[in-house]
């Protein structure tokens, strides 16, 4: 009988080494999800330190957690064939060495490489850690606690991400916010061998390189088409890509239907909760993702608050959105999953809505009841789903729905940065182009034209007259641009609560009614 194969005898329960290294999986879980939005207060300094374009800056911001997204579930079946422990310190390794050279980047091209490689390691940690954490605790009772620990984790990682960021930024310079994963590594390298067991599937499906090269080819040229068509509009270079992306993606599924052991088993998709679920988790991300970059933009660049002053403000976002991850578990258990779900979405499109009211002179409250509102609302979504997703799929192949549901999430933050975060560039630069007053140099005009980065760093060099009248106009304008991307989160999150209340209210008692029909079978 194979380990994991359930038997009549309860299962081990699991002591203190186990716990102590539920501790220590839980040190590179944080740091994951803070490098998604660590560097959102961060910005403003890179755009007078390194000077990026607009394009730069969102490759900069987003391709981390690409690169996570498209090698998610590579890297789980490298695990498996090479042993879970193994993977996760190799991926320490490569995720310190590339926190440093991000550290000490010279260049735009430099960092958004150094991201890149970032990315790639982050993908190697993060299923380790997860299937670590199923293989060590085999009570049912104590994997349920130690899974929520783990999704509490990266829930607070993200929040917590401007904030610590905002207080580093007042200490130190830029590059001191990717230092931190320095430490964290090297205490993950000295405690794994000692605390985590190691865990290889003893018959792994075969890894087809193909397929890795297939999926990176079908996401990064979509993701550089919007990006580019909302910086610069739409040209036959960025068709050609958008196009080629599409191509490629079909490639890669067809590939998927034809492998014995395919890098994502497509046939999960047949069942309407699985879909609709992962789908509303992708939109709910999205939303999410953009809001945190303009969230934090909104603080320091409008309100000119200092980085640690705007992370202070950021607390009770932190706050409200591990309050609704841990709330979200008590309240299904009355309400269902998805009628949890739904009401949570109506609660963030309220938040969106007074965000969106925000203005230049409101000051910080109405932002942050705001962002309270909106992380608290979406907690639920970004919690209930995985269940219900890892319910609705057989149980032979929960494993493969629990990666899919991680690389949804990692994918769908990255999105929200590059398609929503682009929409409100886009808008900013239309609005820009009659607005730069006369009297500033074509340099400096072409930056202040760019992004309201770029135009306060640009009025640094400005006389003070003409500096403010420059800040009034970018201001005016990154807010049209933030109200059009908070009505389209409005837009997006109501109708996912729709979505979520018709298809997915019964899916809840039919996985219950499907346990109690295989617990004959199993005992």
């Amino acid at each position: 009988m194979s380990p994991d194969e359930t038997t009549s005898a309860p299962a081990a329960k699991a002591g203190l080494r186990e716990w102590l290294g539920l501790a220590v999986l839980a040190l590179p879980t944080i740091l994951l999800a803070l490098d998604f939005t660590v560097l959102h207060l961060a910005l403003p300094h890179l755009a007078a330190d390194l000077a990026p374009t607009s394009a730069q800056q969102l490759w900069i911001l987003d391709i981390y957690g690409f690169m996570i997204a498209g090698f998610l579930i590579t890297m789980g079946t490298l695990g498996d064939r090479i042993g879970r422990r193994r993977l996760l310190m190799i991926g320490a390794v490569a995720f310190g060495g590339a926190s440093l050279l991000a550290a000490y980047s010279t260049s735009a091209e430099m960092l958004i490489a150094s991201r890149a490689l970032l990315g790639v390691a982050g993908a190697t940690l993060m299923p380790s850690t997860l299937s670590l954490i199923t293989n060590m605790f085999h009570d049912p009772k104590q994997r349920g606690v130690a899974v929520a620990v783990w999704l509490s984790c990266f829930s607070a990682g993200g929040a917590i991400g401007p904030m610590v960021g905002g207080v580093m930024l007042q200490w130190f310079w830029w590059g001191s916010v990717f230092l931190m994963g320095v430490p964290v590594m090297v205490v993950l390298l000295v405690a794994a061998p000692l605390l985590l067991p190691e865990f290889r599937d003893p018959t792994p499906g075969r890894l087809d390189l193909f397929s890795v090269a297939l999926s990176l080819a079908a996401i990064l040229p979509v993701v550089y088409a919007i990006k580019e068509a909302a910086a610069e509009g739409w040209n036959p270079v960025v068709i050609a890509m958008l196009v080629a992306g599409v191509v490629f993606g079909w490639l890669f599924v067809r590939r998927q239907r034809r492998l014995e052991s395919p890098l994502m088993d497509l046939a999960l998709f047949r069942l309407p909760p699985f879909t609709v679920g992962l789908g509303g988790l992708l939109l709910g991300t999205v939303v999410l993702g953009a809001f945190v970059l303009l969230f934090a933009q909104y603080l320091q660049l409008v309100l000119e608050l200092s980085p640690a002053a705007a992370g202070l403000w950021m607390v009770p976002y932190a706050v409200a959105n591990i309050a609704g991850a841990m709330l979200a578990p008590l309240v299904a258990a009355r309400l269902r999953a998805a009628n949890t779900i739904a009401l949570g979405l109506l609660v963030a499109a309220v938040g969106l809505i007074v965000f969106t009211l925000s203005g230049t002179e409101s000051g910080p409250l109405p932002a942050v009841l705001g962002s309270m509102l909106v992380t608290f609302g979406l907690s639920p979504l970004m919690v209930l789903v995985i269940d219900l997703v890892i319910a609705s799929a057989p149980k032979e192949k929960s494993g493969s729905a629990s990666s899919m549901s991680e690389t949804c999430s990692e994918i769908g933050m990255a999105m929200g940065i590059a398609t929503l975060g682009a929409l409100g560039t886009a808008v900013y630069r239309f609005l820009m182009v009659d607005a730069v007053p006369t009297g500033v140099p074509s340099d400096e005009a072409a930056a202040v034209r760019d992004s309201l980065p770029g135009a306060m760093a640009a009025t640094e060099d400005m006389e003070p007259s003409l500096a403010a009248q420059v800040s009034e106009a970018a201001e005016q304008a990154f807010m049209s641009g933030l109200s059009v991307v908070g009505y389209t989160g409005v837009a997006i999150v109501l109708g996912v609560a729709v979505i979520t209340f018709l298809f997915l209210r019964d899916v809840p008692e039919a996985a219950e009614e499907e346990q109690r029909e295989e617990q004959p079978q199993e005992s």
